[in-house]
């Protein structure tokens, strides 16, 4: 089904609106795309494949891709009865974007995907397994590997904090490995746990949680355009008394930079994410200079990367790479997270 505008319209538009007052059970995946490339099709193609039983929906909204990939989209959200596609709304950002899908999904879970994530076989039913376990509100989320078969980073973390936030962007632990181990921000590099663990943080590549629990928090935070958000929801949640969990036996792949978006444009607003999460929720007097710190250390480490990005011209690289991609997306067969 596809729906122009970033309201929803059709059958049962008004319940949508406001919220299915009685969901049905199973998952409504929700992926916001743009300019994504092939990797898009391949994500779609995961979620919606036999084994990934549960999965009653997915919400595609389209930020902004080429003509012919909304055109390729459209026709295949007129084939599929699952897909719903909603475009003409320009890029909005990624936390308003995935707001706009969770208020369509009319399951009783919410799974936020990254459109260059594929998830592994198996993924949803087996979350849907571990879920059924807990009791209240809760936040899952799985093993995300780069292409290469590697944790990623950031697939669980700790909770971004003045001190873990002094650490990460100024390298500390490097100087005492030992002495600043626990003050890690990214924990992919510690040995898995056996099974179902609770964790301060996961990534937001994919993440699982009761839809009712994610209206009840209000959505991700729109002031966030790009990044951060997922830090911002589970310290959030974490406040509230909702635990995080990292399900280590399900996997999905994410392939990160697949979007044509500028680099120095995503990395800006990264920075201005990292800086609008600490100046809400750090706010006390006697944070204030640690918090200046970081933030003049991460305004230095954009001004760093977007330096080093137009000395070696990565920004019209991706950009022509991203055309090769929506290109190839359109061509052959109708088929990171730029908001």
């Amino acid at each position: 089904m596809r729906r122009s505008g970033p309201e929803p319209a059709g059958q049962d538009a008004a319940a949508r609106r406001a919220g299915d007052p009685d969901p049905v059970d199973g998952v409504s995946a929700v992926m916001v795309s743009y300019r994504t490339g092939p990797v898009l099709w391949t994500a779609i193609d995961t979620v919606l494949a036999p084994d990934q039983a549960g999965v009653v929906e997915l919400v595609l909204i389209d930020n902004g891709n080429p003509p012919d990939v909304v055109t390729a989209l459209a026709h295949r959200a007129e084939t599929e009865p699952r897909l719903t596609f909603v475009t003409g709304h320009g890029n909005v950002g990624f936390a308003r974007a995935a707001n706009m899908g969770g208020r369509l999904a009319r399951s009783r879970c919410l799974m936020l995907l990254n459109p260059d994530c594929r998830l592994g076989a198996g993924a949803v039913p087996a979350l849907l397994a571990e879920a059924a376990a807990l009791d209240g509100d809760w936040l899952l989320g799985c093993r995300v590997l780069d292409p290469d078969g590697r944790d990623q980073r950031g697939s669980r973390r700790a909770l971004l904090t003045p001190s873990t936030a002094l650490f990460e962007t100024f390298h500390l632990d490097r100087l005492w490995p030992r002495r600043f181990r626990r003050h890690h921000f990214n924990h992919h590099d510690r040995p898995l746990p056996d099974g179902t663990t609770r964790v301060p943080a996961i990534s937001g590549a994919c993440m699982l949680l009761p839809a009712a629990t994610f209206r009840a928090m209000g959505g991700l935070d729109e002031g966030y355009f790009l990044h951060v958000e997922d830090l911002d929801l589970c310290l959030r949640l974490g406040r509230a008394g909702v635990p995080v969990y990292f399900v280590p036996h399900v996997q999905a792949i994410h392939q990160r930079g697949s979007s044509a978006a500028s680099p120095i444009r995503v990395e800006w607003h990264k920075t201005r994410g990292f800086l609008r999460y600490f100046r809400l929720h750090y706010r006390h007097p006697a944070l204030l200079p640690v918090v200046a710190l970081i933030g003049a250390g991460a305004l230095a480490r954009f001004a760093l990367k977007a330096l080093r990005s137009l000395l070696h011209g990565t920004s019209s690289g991706s950009v022509k790479r991203g055309r090769r991609n929506a290109r190839s997306a359109a061509g052959g067969r109708p088929g990171t997270r730029e908001g």
